[in-house]
């Protein structure tokens, strides 16, 4: 199936719901005013005990959210939809804005167009039924409810969501979902000693972090590592190499030992001299000693574990747990 990748307008609370600071419960009935520079924009009699909530959206935001969608429409060059409908008031106002700050940039070539929800997801998911990826430019609550819908359709659970955060300042964040899951995988680790935890997003976010790096700073190896790292996360999708579920199968510290052997396998093949020397001898010794690696790190399943506390966990003990292939350790602290 395909993907959706959705570009949400969150920076500044913008599109912001549930802990607003414009989300209050009404003491008693009465009359609720929203006042502008030009006078009272809108009012509302309300009951006491009412939920009051007012979601705001900023300039600043909708200008960089327009920037990126033109930035990341021309990177993937697919259909990109603002999931703006024309006949509800504050869709149209931040529509009027689109438009404006669209003419800012050059769209010549971009498929960029406006739906309300219903022929959006319709859209969608006629493309997600032919393979193909499309992007979702959308307000907060529903980059919410996409970014967890679709990726649960697609692999299976959002864990394996991986979220940008591009920064108004310049900066990133990249992060993977959670899926509500975590506590239950960290008890399993501490009686047993299996860590059923998938790191995809990780292994994503790494190397998009990598290429943001690599967008400022024209770095040849910089571009070599990334591309091998995105052919190591290709071959971890393709051998279907995510950690099993119950303890006795390989599990994160293997998921991780296979990132590694497909990576340096990757630089040891790629275009960059330097890194193909470097790692050559690196990928040579992870595949010829991955029979031995993975008995060592199966041999420490159903045994339980002691990291040294559970939110703030002790370096020195979780690295022991987490790193018991001698054989593994060290190829790496040898690199």
């Amino acid at each position: 199936m395909g993907t959706m990748q959705n570009i949400g307008l969150m920076a500044q609370k913008a599109e912001e719901y549930g802990s607003h600071p414009t989300t209050f419960e009404l003491a008693e009935a009465g009359t609720v005013t929203v006042t502008g520079e030009d006078g009272v924009l809108m009012s509302f009699e309300c009951e006491a005990g009412d939920i009051w909530r007012m979601s705001r959206t900023k300039d600043i935001p909708i200008k960089d959210w327009v920037r990126l969608t033109v930035e990341r429409t021309r990177i993937e060059n697919v259909p990109a939809v603002f999931w703006l409908d024309e006949n509800r008031a504050h869709d149209v106002e931040v529509k009027k804005k689109v438009d404006a700050y669209l003419k800012d940039h050059d769209t010549s070539g971009l498929d960029i167009q406006f739906m309300n929800v219903t022929n959006a997801t319709r859209f969608t998911n006629a493309r997600v039924r032919e393979g193909k990826m499309t992007i979702a430019v959308t307000g907060n609550v529903l980059r919410d409810h996409l970014t967890d819908m679709y990726p649960i359709l697609e692999l299976g659970t959002s864990a394996k969501m991986l979220s940008i955060v591009p920064l108004l300042a310049g900066g990133g964040l990249y992060e993977t979902g959670a899926g509500g899951s975590a506590p239950k995988h960290v008890d399993q680790f501490l009686a047993e000693g299996h860590l059923r935890w998938d790191s995809l997003g990780e292994f994503l976010a790494l190397a998009e972090s990598l290429r943001f790096i690599g967008q400022k700073n024209n770095d040849s190896k910089l571009a070599a590592l990334t591309a091998a790292l995105d052919v190591a996360n290709d071959g971890y999708l393709d051998n279907n190499k995510e950690p099993g579920r119950k303890v006795g199968q390989p599990d994160n510290k293997a998921s991780h030992f296979f990132v590694a052997q497909y990576w340096a396998k990757a630089l040891a093949e790629g275009d960059n001299a330097e890194l193909a020397a470097k790692f050559a001898p690196v990928a040579k010794e992870l595949t010829e000693k991955e029979d031995t690696i993975i008995t060592e790190l199966l041999a420490v399943e159903g045994k339980a574990q002691d990291v040294g506390g559970y939110f703030h966990p002790d370096d020195a003990k979780a690295e022991k747990a987490m790193r018991p292939s001698a054989t593994l350790n060290a190829i790496i602290d040898a690199i």
